[in-house]
């Protein structure tokens, strides 16, 4: 460690970051010169998240620009990018809740890595959430609409969607004051409420994914292990096909901890699923 790392270290230390030493040389990296620094670590001292602070989150490989007020999207979240991936490339794709914009975009990358280039949309709520994926979808050709689930979605799109994401919010609103300070301080509520069992959005986002989805269209989501059953339910009342991939083996270091519902609009299709990705299926 550098000398210019070891006070910085130990005041992120005294402030309860675990992971001082690696956080220390990242803000260490991200200021241009002393002051700047000062208030980043004050700001990350002070309980404010790691990649608000930073303004990008790593995930799925790539960087993402995110900022106070916006949801940071966890690692457990990459298995619903894995998820998609494993599925028959999609023309079009729609990331609902999106955020910052990073599981629709990680997709998409993936996409065109394999060869192929779908139509991406995507559409969240919060404002502050838009402006962070705009700036990291434009780029990529994607269309970002702010408002609330598929309202704000183009008509046209409806019946024509091979993809639909939503990584919606899925905490119990009685399981909000026990969430880490970081999420339950500096995230907004939107993006963590998910009503008295958590499945209050996605009841909303499953009743109408059938009218939106195209023949042998799947809907991916995440949930609790503990909200498996009731997904699986939901899911099933609306006609639509399950299979539940998870990735919670606590003997490897590599899983990420993530529950995705894989919803297909045409049962004869199921076996689209049947491609994993690189986890284990629950």
């Amino acid at each position: 460690m550098g000398p210019d790392l070891e006070p910085l270290v130990a005041r992120l230390r005294a402030a309860g970051c675990v992971f001082a030493e690696d956080e220390a040389a990242l803000l260490l990296e991200a200021a241009v010169d002393a002051v700047r620094l000062e208030g980043l670590v004050a700001r990350r001292a002070g309980g404010e998240p790691l990649e608000h602070v930073l303004g990008w989150v790593e995930f799925a490989g790539r960087r993402w620009s995110v900022g106070p007020g916006v949801f940071v999207p966890r690692r457990r979240t990459e298995l619903m990018v894995a998820a998609a991936l494993a599925l028959p490339a999609p023309a079009t794709v729609l990331d609902l809740c999106c955020g910052c914009g990073a599981v629709g975009g990680a997709v998409l990358l993936g996409l065109r890595a394999a060869g192929t280039d779908p139509v991406l949309h995507a559409s969240d709520v919060e404002p502050a959430a838009v402006v962070h994926a705009r700036r990291n979808l434009a780029p990529l050709g994607a269309a970002v609409h702010e408002g609330d689930l598929l309202s704000v979605v183009p008509s046209v799109l409806r019946g024509r969607v091979d993809l639909l994401l939503c990584n919606a919010p899925y905490v119990p609103t009685d399981a909000i004051p026990t969430m880490p300070p970081e999420a339950r301080d500096h995230e907004p509520a939107v993006a963590l409420d998910g009503g008295a069992d958590g499945l209050d959005v996605l009841r909303r986002v499953v009743a109408a994914a059938p009218g939106w989805l195209a023949p042998g269209g799947s809907l991916l989501f995440e949930v609790g292990t503990d909200q498996v059953p009731g997904a699986t339910t939901l899911v099933e009342a609306h006609g639509l096909s399950v299979i539940v991939v998870t990735d919670e083996d606590p003997d490897d270091d590599a899983a990420t901890g993530g529950t995705v519902v894989v919803a297909t609009l045409d049962a004869s299709r199921v076996t689209r699923g049947a491609a994993s990705p690189p986890s284990r299926r629950g």
